[in-house]
């Protein structure tokens, strides 16, 4: 009943890498981020508009926290998300973090939601300075305090799958120690 948080930076690579790592794993995937993004849709408010209000409203973040609880639970599953590694702390038995300059992440920010350059780096300070100003008031969490993580990861020269297989293999010696497999 493995339960795997990856937490990082905006466009550090956390969705991509979580979904293969529970693909390969046999795990499911939960995705705090898609979590809050049909919280917006639903709003029918973008994701930014959504930081704004979420700064004034801590229960979106409490409901998508407590989502991601529930499905840790469960067992089984790779969640990833900006916070995932605090909120299941004692639920998770490997918390990974995953990082990449600002110039790399804003490329891919850019060529995966076809923004400019300039929008998508606003974009990336917006949503961090948001996250770190929320998490720091709803749970006392600085998120620029790494110390509660396993493994860390610059993702900005190494290409998606070589990720992948840092963190599975990784991963899978941990799991396979705590007699999880």
């Amino acid at each position: 009943m493995g339960v795997i948080a990856i937490s990082g930076q905006a466009a550090s690579g956390k969705t991509t890498v979580a979904r293969e790592l529970a693909n390969r794993l046999g795990y499911r995937f939960v995705s705090i981020g898609e979590l809050f993004r049909r919280v917006a849709e639903k709003r029918g408010v973008s994701l930014i508009e959504l930081h704004r209000i979420a700064e004034n409203d801590f229960s979106i973040d409490r409901a998508v926290d407590e989502e991601s609880i529930k499905e840790a639970r469960k067992g089984n599953v790779v969640v990833e998300g900006h916070l995932s590694a605090w909120i299941l702390k004692d639920l998770a038995d490997v918390k990974i973090y995953l990082k990449a300059d600002l110039n790399t992440r804003a490329q891919r920010l850019s060529g995966r939601d076809n923004k400019t350059l300039v929008d998508a780096i606003n974009e990336i300070r917006i949503r961090e300075e948001s996250n770190r100003k929320r998490y720091l008031a709803i749970y006392g969490i600085d998120i620029n305090d790494l110390s509660i993580f396993d493994l860390i990861i610059d993702t900005t020269y190494i290409k998606a799958d070589k990720v992948v297989d840092l963190v599975y293999n990784y991963v899978y010696e941990v799991l396979r120690n705590k007699g999880r497999f």
